[in-house]
């Protein structure tokens, strides 16, 4: 069809590449006259006499979209100046056109393999150049343009990248707070337990137990899947739940559900989505495992030692701190220093030593979270006063000990 006549009036279809700017590099004054000359009307010329010139002007914005360039010239010759131009991030996609006398086929291998994306031989033939040239703009403003296109598109996936896992953050923090509604727990709970995770993570990060902890990624799944510790309570009975004394044996049988509730609810979310992932694994070991102990007295299954995931054995230390130091609406929160002797004493039976003594050295971080997540206090108050018209307070003296739990 390019082969048909154009009628006669009908308006030639504009040339993008109209108006792009080209740089001649040229020693020879006629030379840079003659090409000035031949490509002004459709293009911006601009002109350098000497190497070191053309390099000033290349690096300079707005940068040129061509470079037509001699080989010979004093000083920094062609050659040189090419090999700049590609070494520079800024001025490496320039297309040079090498425009020169030296015409033997060693000369224009060498000139290719510069980084030229031609080489003409002078003298010149005016509509050769000019096809030439044209070529290569449009061949460099395609190129552009797949470039930028990447770029956009590439800006676009972290955007939406980004996007999805504030979703995803969102929606994990959600199920979890919607647990912590069901329990006595205030909802902060949920954020100091999942920064105090993280916090031991990076302080074990290179301990030889715990070399999972290096590899990259391990430590952000842990901080996300951490908010899902308790989502199974959202399965356990009010009258249970909520029951603001210590539960009878077979009470506690039914609270000692909740692990595997938990679970059973993120394997399923797991499957329906069909396919693993991470944090999802993650979250399922917090949840199943937290509650074992380190000499194996815990539940659901009586782990113990290192055959309680990691995962689960730093959530056990945080999960237990958090609810030593907080106020419940069945107890007021106990001091940092008694929280922490505590803790202490249940190095290798309750917690992994390991564990602690991470604790014990990064004592100021937990507390510098604690009071970042304090609890709201007219939220406890609201909540206090609501669990005293649900059942009046029975609070045994025993809830001060290892874990402040009913349970316990």
């Amino acid at each position: 069809m390019s082969d048909l006549p154009v009628p006669a009036g009908a308006a030639e279809a504009p040339d993008p590449t109209d108006g792009a700017t080209v740089l001649v590099v040229d020693d020879t004054p006629d030379n840079l006259l003659l090409m000035s000359e031949l490509l002004r009307d459709r293009y911006r010329v601009k002109i350098a006499n000497h190497g070191v010139k053309a390099l000033a002007i290349a690096g300079a914005e707005p940068r040129p979209d061509l470079i037509l360039l001699d080989v010979m010239m004093p000083g920094v010759d062609g050659h040189d100046v090419c090999r700049r131009l590609k070494a520079d991030p800024g001025t490496r996609d320039v297309p040079v056109i090498f425009l020169t006398a030296k015409s033997d086929v060693a000369d224009e291998t060498r000139g290719l393999s510069l980084g030229a994306v031609d080489y003409i031989t002078k003298p010149i033939s005016p509509p050769i150049v000019m096809a030439r040239v044209r070529t290569h703009l449009r061949l460099k403003a395609s190129a552009d343009f797949l470039r930028d296109k990447a770029a956009y598109l590439e800006a676009e996936v972290a955007r939406r990248t980004e996007e999805l896992a504030a979703i995803q953050d969102v929606t994990i923090l959600a199920m979890a707070s919607l647990a912590e509604t069901r329990d006595s727990d205030t909802g902060n709970h949920i954020r100091r337990t999942q920064h105090y995770v993280r916090a031991l993570a990076e302080a074990l990060r290179d301990h030889p137990r715990c070399l999972e902890l290096r590899v990259p990624g391990v430590i952000a799944t842990l901080f996300k899947s951490a908010p899902l510790h308790d989502i199974g309570k959202i399965g356990i009975p009010d009258r249970i739940l909520l029951k603001p004394g210590k539960f009878t044996p077979d009470e506690f049988e039914v609270m000692k559900a909740h692990p595997a509730l938990g679970r059973d609810a993120i394997q399923q979310a797991e499957t329906q989505l069909g396919t693993p992932v991470a944090f999802l694994s993650t979250a399922k070991d917090i949840a199943y495992c937290h509650q074992e102990k380190w000499d194996g007295s815990g539940y659901p299954r009586g782990l113990r030692g290192e055959a309680i995931p990691l995962s689960a054995r730093l959530m056990a230390l945080a999960d237990v701190y958090d609810a030593l130091i907080s106020r419940r609406v069945y107890k007021e929160g106990m001091p940092h220093d008694q929280a922490a002797a505590l803790i202490a004493q249940g190095s290798g039976t309750h917690f992994d030593p390991d564990i602690v003594e991470a604790f014990l050295r990064i004592q100021p971080e937990f507390q510098t979270i604690a009071r970042q997540f304090a609890d709201d206090d007219a939220a406890l108050a609201r909540k206090r006063a609501w669990m005293e018209t649900v059942s009046p307070p029975d609070i045994p003296p025993d809830l001060t000990a290892m874990g402040a739990e009913r349970s316990r």
